[in-house]
């Protein structure tokens, strides 16, 4: 793995070998330059000194004084404090500065003698094992009459010079020391300089790209830096800016999607959905998170709806359909889907919209069933009704027995359809007024009301024998409309008297909790199966048909005591089995 380095760093260190490598360059070759520079110097001297003797050598070796060249030489060396020697065209050493020419070997294989037989100077420098010193010996060649005789050489110690040397790289040592660290702490403050900048710049940039976009960039110094900070801020502001708008807009479409009574869900290609608000998750009795970026199959296991996917995918035309589901009772969805496209026009999925149609279906079948209903039962006595009429016209009315049977048949069947109309006038009028909310609540006294019911029903009750006992306190109340409570409690025992049996008895029993107030009313008749309870409430349902149009029943009571009830904000349950009677609840809030 790469490794990354802070970026003071990175400009600290290649300021500072900017600096350092051409320093320590130029001191290296300062001390090659400068011990070059001596060593010409020593060079120069030491062939001056040599051509300087080369005359009067000259004509002592051709004289072969070798006594008096040896006094020369050591007369020439104490005097200009180097050692001369001076050898013959042989090698031999005629005469030395330093040391008794007869006791030091030939010199013909010194390279400096044979550089200087071939005519030219010969600088050599070396170990001198004779001195125990470094040496540098320059041979100068002599010749007479063009004739080569011998050599003078003048040598002298170059210890010195490198003690000199070291001095000298001793001292560059300590200016380079020195140079060096005000070369590292200019770098260091250059370094910082630039890398500062940067790095708060750095330091803004991961604040951003942390999602810190109200965070600013101090302004610097540098118009290069100043600039790009000026920059990063309007930019981060204009980000900023856009982001709220964006969070602003999503937020808004959420609460659009999540206020909507309407599901909505959103499915890609893959079948996966993408979207999804409450209400389609409250439908499918799920919260949101199990329906998102899920496959619509595993989501909503519903062979109707997964049918509806992929017939929607297949058809680009908006395709509809009621879809039926089982949770707690069958529920009807009404689903609708309509391609989903991107801003480009291509179609990247499919959005379903949902409706829950049950109570609307269920509504749709109630008032089928009530038309048909309404119609049957207006249909029998108006059928009868007819055919008595013509049975009179066409010579019945000459029978004045058979005409007055007759006209009270025709009469009875009248007086049915005037209950009947009755009664849907009234369902109408407290369907009506509960909608438009005119019904008026007071506190009224609950037992009045009851014993007034009770006396509406006193002579049917009265001709079967049945004793009706009422249980319920002086002292209980609640808000309600007198009339119309007291046209469901008659209701109620009119059919408690209906489907009693001869002397028998009807309770009815008023108790009052922190919630409700709720009546009671009791038979000990042919009781109700429990697969008649849950439509026992409808317009127009019966048990027995034949059973209810005998005893003069319209359909109608229980649905009027219902929508009475409903209209007091309560509701009516019933308890019963067939054989042993029923009991009928009514509940009325307890409202102060």
């Amino acid at each position: 793995m790469k490794k990354h380095y802070p970026l003071f760093l990175k400009l600290y260190l290649p300021f500072l070998l900017i600096v350092l490598i051409p320093l320590i360059i130029e001191s290296r070759y300062a001390d090659f330059s400068m011990r070059r520079f001596f060593l010409e110097q020593v060079a120069a001297d030491l062939e001056s000194t040599a051509n300087l003797l080369k005359e009067s050598t000259s004509s002592l070796i051709t004289g072969e004084e070798e006594k008096s060249i040896d006094l020369l030489c050591k007369q020439a060396g104490n005097s200009s404090k180097k050692r001369i020697t001076i050898i013959s065209a042989s090698g031999k050493v005629l005469g030395d500065s330093e040391k008794d020419p007869v006791k030091m070997e030939n010199h013909s294989d010194r390279p400096e003698f044979v550089k200087a037989m071939s005519g030219e100077t010969g600088v050599f420098t070396r170990y001198s094992d004779t001195l125990g010193e470094t040496m540098m010996y320059l041979a100068v060649p002599l010749n007479e009459n063009e004739k080569f005789i011998g050599v003078i050489r003048a040598s002298v110690s170059i210890s010195e010079i490198d003690r000199q040397l070291k001095k000298y790289k001793q001292r560059l040592f300590f200016s380079l020391v020195l140079v060096s660290l005000f070369a590292a702490f200019a770098s260091f403050l250059f370094s910082r300089r630039i890398s500062r900048p940067l790095e708060k710049i750095r330091e803004g940039a991961e604040h951003f790209a942390g999602g810190d976009l109200d965070y600013r960039l101090s302004v610097f110094d540098s118009s290069e830096t100043e600039l790009l900070a000026r920059t990063m801020n309007d930019m981060a502001a204009n980000l900023n800016e856009r982001m709220q708008t964006i969070i602003s807009q999503q937020q808004e479409i959420e609460a659009i999607l999540s206020s909507m009574a309407e599901g909505l869900i959103a499915v890609n290609m893959e079948e996966i959905i993408i979207s999804a608000n409450s209400s389609a998750a409250g439908m499918f009795h799920k919260p949101v998170s199990e329906l998102l970026n899920r496959s619509a199959q595993e989501a909503v296991r519903n062979p109707d709806f997964q049918r509806f996917i992929k017939i929607a995918f297949q058809d680009e035309a908006p395709y509809e359909a009621d879809l039926s589901f089982y949770f707690d009772g069958k529920t009807i969805i009404n689903s609708r889907s309509t391609p989903l496209k991107n801003a480009a026009g291509d179609r990247i999925g499919i959005l379903i919209i949902l409706n829950d149609v049950t109570r609307i279906r269920r509504l749709e079948n109630m008032r089928r069933d009530f038309a048909a209903n309404v119609s049957h039962e207006i249909k029998t006595p108006l059928t009868a009704i007819k055919g008595f009429t013509e049975t009179l016209k066409t010579g019945a009315l000459n029978k004045p027995e058979e005409a007055l049977r007759f006209v009270g048949i025709i009469e009875n069947h009248a007086n049915r359809l005037i209950s009947i109309i009755d009664d849907l006038m009234k369902l109408s009028v407290i369907e009506q007024n509960s909608a438009d909310e005119e019904i008026k609540l007071k506190q009224c006294l609950i037992r009045p009301i009851l014993l007034s019911a009770i006396e509406a029903c006193r002579l049917k009750a009265d001709e079967k024998k049945i004793k009706i006992v009422c249980s319920c306190d002086e002292e209980l109340s609640a808000k309600i409309d007198a009339a119309l409570l007291e046209q469901a409690f008659v209701n109620l025992i009119d059919n408690a008297v209906k489907y009693s049996e001869p002397e028998s008895s009807i309770e009815i029993e008023a108790a009052k909790n922190e919630s409700e107030v709720t009546i009671a009313f009791r038979d000990h008749g042919i009781g109700i199966g429990q697969e008649h309870v849950p439509r026992l409430f409808e317009r127009f349902y019966r048990i027995d048909p034949s059973r209810s149009r005998k005893l003069g029943g319209t359909g109608l009571g229980l649905s009027i005591v219902k929508h009475i009830v409903s209209a007091h904000g309560g509701n009516v349950s019933v308890k019963s089995k067939p054989g042993k009677g029923s009991e009928f609840f009514i509940h009325i809030p307890n409202k102060t």
